[in-house]
């Protein structure tokens, strides 16, 4: 009996020797291995989670347009939803650096494109651009800029009333353009005349509902002037206005937009932002963007557009989080990024005459040649989403 208690207590103190002598033995290779992986995730995650934050608090208005020769992103050759106004080089433009620049914030770097990780980022999922033709230059950029991994039977447009939808059938998911240039209701009356109403915005925003991410954008539309307006007469209520300050009508159809929106999305399965007003350089006719090359370094006073100035103010007395992606400033230095002549097929003349011969064509400087400026603002907008 006493053996067997001394034995038992001798197979006892080897098997503590044994594992005080493991225990604090050095780890093994596969150990270290995967101690070292574990600490090389932890270090992606904490760089990832730190680009997320650098995005977040980066001002994307101030910075520099660099060139870069591996852009632009995609060929306006090989992208068939490009509209003929916006295909510079095809209508006769002769120069192509304005589609190499890109945009250099000071705080941050904004990454570059990834059409297969915008795919994954949206699979199952919408992401709608409301608003007038400049929106509709932005949904071009965007489509072109992920259609070239989608395979041609993988992908197609469809249309339905206001709205167009390109659809990448693999990833089921859609990026739309819904045209609403004011955002809310813009009718022709029974006599013929275009009536604005103010506070109604249904039949537009009937077709935002169920969208995973809305991008929205308005304000050319209400640069009302003697000479061009978008309305006849205004509308609110049952008063009826022939003659209205575009300030206030702007900041009333805001609100009115504003509304809807606190009114009808849930933050919890809706992003919404706002782009800000593409910059015009319509001086001189037209003719001020007409032959530039390059974009302008700085400006010597920076002008904020009176609608920058009612949408913040009206977004401030939101419930509902809206991000602005405030594209104006670093836009207006790219003067040289507009069609000017070349948004009509064969405006290309190579003589000493040129501007006089063209003189007779319209020069627009409000839309962009595409490749062009608005893959700049799918860039910015695919960090801030």
């Amino acid at each position: 009996m006493a053996e067997s208690s001394i034995s038992n207590l001798f197979f006892f103190l080897l098997l503590l020797v044994l594992f005080c002598c493991f225990s604090h033995s050095e780890p093994s290779r596969y150990d270290q291995e995967e101690l070292q992986w574990l600490d090389d995730k932890d270090d992606e995650v904490n760089m990832l989670q730190s680009r997320h934050s650098s995005l977040r608090n980066c001002d994307f208005t101030k910075g520099k347009w660099v060139s870069d020769q591996t852009y632009p992103l995609y060929s306006a050759a090989t992208c068939p939803y490009l509209s003929s106004a916006v295909s510079c080089r095809r209508n006769g433009r002769p120069d192509s650096d304005y589609e190499n620049f890109k945009w250099v914030p000071d705080s941050c770097s904004i990454p570059r494109f990834d059409a297969l990780d915008f795919l994954g980022k949206m699979r199952r999922k919408r992401i709608m651009l409301v608003g007038d033709s400049i929106m509709r230059n932005q949904w071009e950029s965007l489509v072109c800029l992920v259609q070239s991994v989608v395979p041609t039977s993988r992908k197609t447009v469809i249309y339905n009333g206001p709205t167009m939808a390109f659809l990448a059938l693999d990833f089921e998911m859609s990026i739309e353009f819904c045209w609403a240039p004011m955002l809310v209701e813009l009718r022709r009356g029974q006599d013929g005349k275009r009536i604005l109403h103010l506070d109604s915005i249904e039949e537009n925003a009937k077709y935002w509902r169920g969208v995973d991410s809305l991008v929205f954008d308005s304000a050319h539309w209400w640069t009302h002037s003697d000479r061009w307006s978008s309305w006849d007469y205004v509308m609110e209520g049952s008063n009826i206005y022939t003659n209205i300050n575009p300030r206030i009508a702007y900041e009333k159809g805001l609100t009115t937009w504003a509304k809807w929106i606190d009114l009808n999305l849930d933050p919890r399965s809706t992003r919404v932002f706002f782009r800000t007003m593409s910059p015009r350089h319509n001086r001189e006719n037209g003719w001020k963007c007409y032959n530039q090359r390059e974009p302008l370094e700085y400006f010597s006073r920076v002008q904020v557009p009176e609608q920058s100035v009612i949408l913040r103010k009206v977004l401030r007395g939101m419930e509902f989080p809206v991000s602005v992606e405030d594209i104006t400033v670093i836009s207006a230095l790219r003067k040289d990024g507009h069609p000017s002549v070349y948004g009509n097929i064969g405006a290309n003349n190579n003589s000493s005459g040129e501007k006089k011969q063209l003189k007779d064509r319209n020069s627009d400087c409000s839309h962009w040649c595409l490749p062009g400026v608005p893959d700049t603002w799918n860039e910015i907008l695919n960090a801030m989403l």
